[in-house]
């Protein structure tokens, strides 16, 4: 059985364009995953305030993190390996299929985009609803409704994807840089007023309520901070030196942002004195708690931290969006997706199919969320809010499943490559990670937050027959 698979088309209507730098491509896979984001959001999950089952790390959420980071920096490896020898658009569809073949890497190519896709769904909701609650907190300012400033985002959005991406991974590199280096300000200055009770109990499983179910079901969480880390991959067609740039981004991005998260939940549990309750008290925005006025903020603190918290909220739109575009772009290229949707523009150089899938999809669950606000509502939290945790779940669980397939091939796939040994242990702590993530997001978990699971789980079967059943220009000969 053959394992070659087919070059790309290299027809002018079809090829993405650009040189980016290395620093371009680290800022793609930065402003995915959100770091800023990312862990101001994440800490009540970790803790297990607001999970579904009321599992969590408690107060040794830093170690849980930890763990996720081992598990995250194996599969970084991976994605590195293969980012040295392939320099597609399709990230961890192209490396699926070398592992697999065309078609289970085509199925796999269909759940990660669509989950990618799902989730930048769940930003387009969040966004407005986080602005139109902020302004209105802050200002008292509620003349724009949601749904407005939901579309005036989306438009905006569209523009700078559409524009190219050189503009859009500078925009995403401003955003990140600024709300990081923000934050880690914050951070240290925290440790810092903490002084003698700072401790190293947070990463002694001891320090857990639940012990170690409760630490490794928090890794799920640990995973999902790292979610997109492998985004740079999108970019190897348009990269300068993709074949070492490519790799060196991936893991740079993963070290960079491992720090950031460590710092961020530790400084976090230290700044509430080590205890859960008062995290429990402060669970809807934890971090904002923190720099409001009292032990380590004041008003105009807080104000800055909601505002680089929506600065990096925007950076992950742009960063989730212009990897689906490429993912598009590739698929659509290779017979997977309607020709079409494979038109790049001739003067941008940018997908035009992707760019329209991107739009169109994000419009479409806008108005769906609109009309039916309570359709996945859950109890405390706003509807648009409800609307973001079902969608990102749903993408999650996508991503999840194919970091855990990229995995159970890499062996095949790298064989050759790198040294078996090296192969086999990234993989195997991959599996291992991974398939705890993927049982944590089903096991014991309640209405509505389930449905995402289901939803995610019936639509890899039907890519699955969708990658046997669609005759592709490039499908493996058997």
């Amino acid at each position: 059985m053959s394992r070659q698979t087919a070059p790309p088309s290299t027809a002018p209507t079809t090829r993405v364009s650009g040189t980016l730098s290395l620093t371009d491509v680290v800022a793609q896979s930065v402003g995915f995953m959100g770091p800023v984001f990312s862990v101001s959001i994440l800490l009540p999950q970790l803790v297990g305030i607001t999970t579904a089952t009321g599992n969590g790390a408690g107060a040794a959420a830093p170690l849980a993190v930890l763990i996720g980071t081992i598990g995250m920096l194996a599969i970084g490896w991976i994605v590195a390996a293969y980012a040295r020898r392939i320099h597609a658009a399709g990230s961890l569809y192209n490396y699926v299929t070398d592992g697999f073949g065309a078609r289970l890497g085509a199925a796999a190519g269909y759940v990660y985009y669509l989950g990618v896709l799902v989730l930048g769904a769940g930003i387009a909701v969040l966004i407005g609803g986080t602005l139109y609650d902020n302004l209105k907190a802050e200002f008292g300012f509620d003349a724009v409704p949601v749904w407005a400033w939901q579309l005036i985002v989306l438009a905006v959005l569209v523009a700078i994807v559409h524009i190219g991406v050189q503009v859009s991974v500078k925009v995403q590199l401003a955003l990140a840089l600024v709300s990081m280096v923000v934050l880690a300000v914050f951070f240290v200055y925290m440790i810092i007023k903490v002084g003698g009770d700072n401790s190293l109990t947070p990463f002694k499983p001891s320090s857990s309520a639940q012990g170690l179910s409760g630490i490794a079901f928090s890794v799920i969480y640990g995973v999902l901070l790292f979610t997109g880390f492998e985004a740079a991959a999108n970019l190897a067609e348009e990269t300068a030196d993709s074949k070492h740039s490519i790799p060196r981004a991936v893991l740079i991005s993963l070290l960079v942002s491992a720090a950031f998260f460590l710092l961020g939940c530790y400084a976090q549990i230290a700044g509430f004195h080590f205890d859960v309750s008062a995290v429990a008290e402060n669970a809807g925005a934890p971090l904002v708690a923190l720099a409001s006025p009292g032990a380590y903020g004041a008003t105009w603190l807080a104000r800055l931290v909601e505002l680089v918290i929506l600065l990096d909220m925007l950076a992950v739109y742009i960063g989730v969006s212009v990897s689906v575009t490429r993912g598009v772009l590739t698929m659509a290229r290779d017979g997977w997706l309607p020709r079409p949707l494979a038109r790049v523009s001739a003067r941008r150089g940018t997908p035009i199919g992707g760019t329209m899938v991107v739009g169109g999809a994000y419009l479409l669950i806008v108005l769906v969320s609109q009309a039916f606000p309570k359709a996945v509502s859950v109890p405390g939290l706003p509807d648009y809010f409800s609307w973001y945790a079902w969608l990102s779940a749903f993408g999650i669980i996508c991503l999840a499943a194919i970091y855990l397939t990229l995995c159970l091939g890499a062996p095949r796939g790298l064989r050759g490559q790198v040294a078996p040994a090296k192969v086999w242990a990234a993989a195997t702590i991959g599996v291992v990670i991974t398939g705890g993530a993927l049982f944590g997001a089903v096991y014991h978990v309640p209405a509505p937050t389930i449905w995402a699971a289901w939803a995610a789980i019936g639509w890899a079967v039907l890519a699955l027959a969708a990658g046997f059943l669609v005759k592709s220009r490039t499908a493996v000969a058997r």
